[in-house]
This record gives structure tokens, sequence and C-alpha cells, in this order.
């Protein structure tokens, strides 16, 4: 952490940056490794809201009435 700058008034991102920067080299493998886990974490996060809820609007979506509304586009 830089001596002139308290934690209350860096950003997440920078206290982070600090604390990377205090790691060993031999453990910034690991480091990278969790946040590519974090990163695929929210993708798989994402995906599966998007598939329940393609499940919860496919009645919606099957309806003759879509189907009509939809056919002059």
């Amino acid at each position: 952490m830089n001596i002139y700058q308290s934690e209350s008034t860096m950003s997440k991102k920078e206290i982070l940056i600090s604390e990377i920067a205090q790691v060993p080299e031999s453990l910034l493998d690991e480091v990278l490794d969790f946040v590519h886990f974090l990163k695929t974490k929210i993708i798989k996060e994402r995906l599966d809201i998007a598939i329940a809820s393609e499940s919860s609007l496919k009645k919606d979506w099957l309806k003759p009435e879509e189907d009509e509304a939809w056919q002059n586009l």
C-alpha cells in the first residue's frame, strides 16, 4: 500500500493491485488461477440466468399470437 494513501481512500481495484504487488512471485500463478476462476463463475451464472429466462419465456414465445406479431418482419 502506498504510504501516502490509506485504504479508506483507495478503490477496491487499487487495494487489490497493492495487495497483489506484495504477493511472492511463486504464488502469482495461484492468484491468476483464482481470478480466472472468478471470471468463469460470472460467465456461468449469467448463462444459467439466460437459460432459466428462456425456459420461463418459452411458453409465451410459442403462442400463435407471437407468430402472428412477428410474421411481417
